[in-house]
């Protein structure tokens, strides 16, 4: 594999969504934080963030409410040094209430190839929880998972 820093090609583009997905599918924040610049600027739906230590805190709030979290990503375009994707989440509330988050993100390297800028734009549809798709143990999708497109989202 060659090298993961811009400009990117469509086989490393596709390999850093998938370690993306695997990076925040382990709720680690501290973890996911690292591949951020320490001035990384993101808006995530309306909140804006703002470096590493916001990123941690932002996280770790997300996943105190995001429950049972499971993340799918798939490449949707790349340039140089920006790749856009689209994802769908699933995850339930602490009252058991199931949703399956949609969405986009826009996302720009630093030439170390840290994550300088993320854009996000997310929808929640509340789903039952027999809707489910996303069936594996909490951690890392399975390689013989379905992906967004074979799964119809």
């Amino acid at each position: 594999m060659s090298s993961l820093v811009p400009p990117f090609t469509l086989e490393t583009a596709t390999h850093k969504v998938r370690l993306a997905e695997d990076g925040w599918n382990s709720r680690d924040p501290e973890r996911v934080s690292l591949v951020y610049t320490p001035d990384s600027r993101w808006r995530n739906r309306a909140e804006f963030v703002n470096g590493r230590a916001e990123i941690v805190a932002f996280l770790t709030r997300k996943w105190a409410k995001e429950l049972d979290y499971r993340l799918i990503k798939e490449i949707w375009a790349f340039t140089d040094h920006r790749i856009a994707v689209r994802f769908a989440y699933e995850w339930h509330d602490d009252s058991g209430n199931w949703f399956r988050s949609y969405g986009n993100e826009n996302w720009e390297f630093d030439a170390a190839g840290l994550m300088q800028r993320r854009f996000a734009c997310i929808n929640d549809l509340p789903i039952r929880e027999s809707e489910r798709k996303y069936q594996w143990p909490l951690g890392r999708r399975p390689d013989d998972h379905p992906g967004l497109t074979e799964l119809g989202l």
